[in-house]
């Protein structure tokens, strides 16, 4: 696209990108992908899933904050990893507030 058009100035692009892929199908498309995935061990690399979804959330709900995208992602772990995420998350906040001595 850039050798067709040169160069121009970021407002420019971004007009160029919202023109291009935010309309209703490719949101709908997003929605469905990240509804669909659901983490398989045994299939996906952790890292790799995860950052997938939080890119899917960040394109569809770009002013959600970082808390609810993690949240929203967790939930699609289930299960035991859930709450073995979870059980950690919350270890490290306990510890990061001070409450924990060694």
């Amino acid at each position: 696209m850039r050798q067709d058009h040169g160069k121009h100035s970021w407002p420019w692009w971004k007009e160029q990108i919202i023109s291009k892929w935010a309309h209703d199908s490719w949101r709908f498309k997003m929605e469905n992908s990240f509804e669909e995935a659901i983490f398989n061990i045994e299939r996906d690399k952790p890292m790799s899933w995860f950052l997938k979804q939080k890119d899917r959330l960040t394109a569809l709900h770009p002013d959600m904050p970082e808390t609810m995208i993690n949240k929203r992602i967790l939930i699609k772990c289930g299960g035991d990893l859930e709450n073995a995420i979870l059980a950690l998350l919350y270890r490290r906040l306990y510890q990061c507030n001070g409450r924990h001595h060694n």
